[in-house]
């Protein structure tokens, strides 16, 4: 069994917050929270803080957000003379060199949400809804130079439900990385080396991965408008303009229409392979999100348009 430890936190965005204020709550002593540097944003463009970098000044915490780590011989000499137990790092957004995952004397712990080796790399929440997974989880992993590719400390499972999407899924797995991450410093687990077989990579995603493409089947778009919202966002293009679909689910099919045909008033969307698809909230750019029947008002979709 550890006592309570001297760590450094690492972190970004909403998804780590929980973490951070776990081992503060736990009594390990925070050295250090790193965070990625503060950012414009909004209308005004203002320098904005990141979730983690906000919940450490409101823990009275120390904060540094270097631009970058990976050359830098300073950030590396700063960070060990923190003389840390361990570092924790949840969702930081930079790549650590040799010589900082080296530093403290229990390395660097990290909270991956998925069941490695399955959906290593940027986006795991989402590349599992995307796949149509029956469970996603959390693994505490010690890490190595390689991308999610080190030894694994403990592991926690959830299904992913029919109907689950991004933000359910994420708080969850949140929460449980929280958890998980008190457990392995406490009992200081044996790592266990991850399997060869079964490694797949979540890619970074980008505003084009949210298009929707009719010829792809219901299923396969519900599972899209899931996983993808709320960024980058699912969309289609129609009248010179990127609508958004917030919410949608699979619907009685039409087998001989055309994929993009809009079905009836629902409105249901003809998909690959026979199905469609029912648009439930819907979005134009610059106005508020919409029921779809409040939506179809201001901007009809009548039966028998063949959407782009």
């Amino acid at each position: 069994m550890s006592g309570k430890l001297r760590l450094a936190f690492m972190g970004s965005p909403d998804f780590s917050v929980p973490a951070l204020r776990a081992l503060h709550a736990a009594g390990h002593e925070v050295a250090a929270v790193y965070t990625q540097p503060p950012r414009p944003s909004g209308r005004g463009q203002r320098e904005t803080p990141c979730p983690v970098h906000r919940a450490a000044l409101d823990l009275g915490l120390p904060v540094r957000h270097p631009a970058r780590v990976r050359r830098d011989t300073a950030e590396h000499a700063a960070f060990r003379a923190l003389d840390l137990d361990v570092a924790v790092v949840a969702a930081y957004g930079l790549i650590l060199p040799p010589a900082m995952l080296e530093a403290p004397r229990r390395g660097c712990l990290n909270i991956h949400a998925s069941l490695l080796p399955r959906w290593r790399g940027a986006g795991p929440i989402q590349a599992a809804i995307l796949a149509g997974d029956a469970e996603t989880g959390i693994t505490i992993m010690r890490m190595e130079e390689g991308l999610d590719t080190g030894p694994m400390l403990l592991k926690d499972r959830v299904p992913i439900g029919p109907r689950d999407g991004t933000p359910a899924l994420h708080d969850a797995l949140a929460a449980m990385g929280a958890g998980l991450i008190l457990r392995a410093l406490e009992e200081d687990p044996e790592a266990v080396p991850q399997p060869e077989e079964g490694v797949t990579y979540a890619p970074k995603l980008t505003k084009a991965d949210g298009r929707l493409d009719w010829a792809e089947d219901a299923a396969a778009l519900d599972r899209r408008v899931r996983a993808l919202n709320p960024w980058p966002g699912t969309f289609f293009q129609h009248g010179g303009e990127a609508i958004r679909v917030l919410a949608a689910e699979p619907a009685e099919g039409a087998p001989e229409a055309a994929p993009g045909t809009v079905l009836d008033g629902a409105p249901r969307i003809a998909c690959g392979g026979g199905t469609a698809l029912r648009l439930t909230t819907l979005q134009r750019p610059g106005r508020g999100p919409l029921p779809a029947a409040d939506f179809l008002r201001g901007f009809p979709l009548p039966s028998g348009m063949v959407l782009g």
